[in-house]
């Protein structure tokens, strides 16, 4: 199993990190535009090899796509992050043309690759990695409701005051302060709904803290996370390569599910050795019918400000 991540940034070098050390991988290869950068994180991370004990190869490349020909799997990470204040749909105008750029190089090289999408606009990059690829739609997958359902747990454990191990719950939606939508009706503690635990206020406050969750990081660190991302795109392409059929909520291109068609939005898939095995339709209620329409409306004024 060959995986590319493109951008050796903090989020692109979290997830070489921790796709290495759960040693399912063969090869990471990282690729960034500036010089030199790449190649160090990946000798600072080939250092670490001995202490971690994985056996994953880790090289770097400055911009030349030839090195990751074969790739399996490719993440694109690339893109400038956000600074505090900033939505992630400002990051449009910039983000697309890099997306588009990185996407179509990485297949050129890659053709059977599967493509992991970071960059924000997340939903946005993904259906335009669609449309500039011309992929299957079960080989792009945008990675923010992996993220976003991550949070909610965190936040949803620290209401329970419990471990996150007795935790379930799912995020859909946008990946965006707005357009999440945490499906506090649906999450458990160890199977028994988190609503026999927790009251409607503290439940809307877990909700609340869900939805601005990267914006809350956003204006401790003055950057955009990077631990949790690079987590939850190592435990998908995990998920892929090692044919787990796992369920995580991602970004993918709807074609009639959930009543939506062209555009990616965050559902639940099936994710194994094809990518996306299988998109899940879970019943909703009429408000969170509601809500996921809104959502998908915001999604799809963002993908109208692609050039």
């Amino acid at each position: 199993m060959k995986v590319t991540v493109v951008g050796a940034g903090a989020v692109g070098a979290s997830c070489a990190e921790y796709i290495a050390i759960k040693d399912f991988a063969s090869e990471v290869v990282l690729l960034d535009i500036k010089e030199g950068f790449a190649e160090g994180k990946a000798m600072d991370l080939m250092q670490t090899a001995s202490l971690m004990g994985f056996d994953t190869k880790i090289t770097g490349t400055t911009n030349d796509y030839s090195k990751t020909a074969n790739s399996d799997v490719a993440v694109i990470t690339s893109g400038i992050p956000r600074k505090p204040g900033m939505t992630r749909e400002e990051l449009i105008d910039i983000n697309a043309g890099i997306v588009k750029t990185v996407s179509e190089n990485l297949v050129k090289y890659s053709p059977n690759l599967i493509l992991i999408v970071v960059s924000n606009p997340m939903d946005t990059m993904a259906y335009l990695a669609h449309k500039a690829t011309g992929l299957p739609k079960n080989r792009i997958i945008g990675m923010g409701g992996a993220l976003d359902s991550a949070r909610f747990k965190y936040r949803l454990a620290e209401a329970l005051e419990c471990p996150q191990s007795d935790v379930d719950g799912m995020v859909l939606g946008m990946h965006s302060d707005t357009g999440m939508i945490p499906l506090t009706r649906l999450a458990t503690r160890n199977s028994v709904p988190v609503s026999n635990f927790l009251s409607k206020e503290r439940l809307a406050q877990v909700l609340e803290d869900t939805k601005v969750g990267g914006a809350t990081l956003t204006k401790l660190l003055g950057t955009s996370a990077w631990y949790a991302p690079g987590a939850a795109v190592s435990s998908m392409v995990q998920a892929i390569a090692c044919d787990q059929k796992k369920m995580f909520p991602c970004s993918v291109m709807l074609q009639g599910e959930y009543g939506l068609s062209d555009l990616c939005i965050g559902v639940p898939v099936i994710l194994g050795k094809n990518g996306i095995e299988k998109i899940v339709e879970i019943p909703l209620s009429d408000q969170e019918k509601e809500t996921m329409e809104k959502s998908a409306a915001a999604v799809r004024d963002v993908n109208g400000l692609l050039n």
